[in-house]
């Protein structure tokens, strides 16, 4: 497998997600939902969603809520691994107020100007989103307080470079909050291969002790697995795939 090919295939699926508005499974899947798609309501506080229009919120793909496990504190930089429509991006501006500043990264170029069409509706003068690869982020070393993310580092081809570019923008003493899935085992090469079920959130799911080692290796401390609870309803599981969760997990740079 290229990683090309899997950047290839998950651009494209959520490409056209971003202008059909479609949902991420598709229709064979038989999954409601796929990583929170149109599910904002159900992944996060109430009073954290009032305001934002339908089609920041109708266009949530997350799995989770990394916003409050970061713990966001006024005039912070922080930093979101593939941004998509923007919510989370949005949601943290609110969080670090006009002194602080969010960027978001995403390598779909519909995403981004959905996420700028958002941005513009909405009036938000301390958003920036940027097109990039979360494993090559477009970011200047030490520059960010916090890293977030959601449902997005299970879809990256090489995810301990994933968490080095985060320990990279990171300042020291700088955080990271994502929530993502995870599973209890690992899939097998020939599911691995899946790229269709890759780009929906499962086949490219690690098990939570590799992620978690993977943080490690990257050089982040303090890792801590916050909650997690089966995905099911989330991703479309079949026989033979191992158990399915969604994870939130924070950890630290030294």
């Amino acid at each position: 497998m290229q990683f090309s090919d899997v950047h290839e295939v998950v651009q494209e699926r959520y490409g056209t997600i971003a202008v059909t508005r479609s949902g991420c499974c598709g229709p064979a899947t038989g999954a409601a939902e796929c990583c929170g798609e149109g599910n904002a309501t159900l992944l996060y506080d109430a009073n954290l969603l009032d305001g934002l229009p339908a089609d920041v919120t109708g266009l949530s793909l997350g799995c989770g809520d990394p916003v409050t496990i970061a713990g966001l504190a006024a005039g912070e930089r922080v930093l979101d691994l593939g941004s998509g429509g923007g919510i989370d991006c949005f949601l943290a501006a609110r969080q670090v107020g006009p002194d602080g500043y969010v960027i978001g990264v995403d390598m779909t170029p519909a995403m981004l100007a959905t996420a700028n069409a958002n941005k513009e509706r909405m009036g938000v003068h301390n958003v920036e989103f940027r097109q990039g690869q979360i494993e090559m982020l477009p970011v200047d070393d030490a520059s960010v307080d916090v890293v977030m993310s959601n449902c997005v580092i299970n879809l990256a081809p090489d995810k301990l470079a994933v968490f080095r570019e985060a320990y990279r923008v990171l300042r020291t003493g700088g955080r990271i909050a994502v929530s993502d899935i995870v599973t209890e085992g690992e899939f097998s090469d020939e599911l691995r291969a899946d790229l269709a079920r890759w780009a929906e959130c499962v086949t490219g799911a690690i098990d939570e002790g590799t992620y978690t080692a993977l943080m490690a290796a990257a050089g982040f401390v303090e890792i801590a697995v916050t909650d997690k609870q089966d995905a099911d309803a989330i991703v479309a599981v079949q026989p033979g795939m191992p158990r399915v969760f969604s994870a939130r997990m924070t950890a630290v740079k030294r």
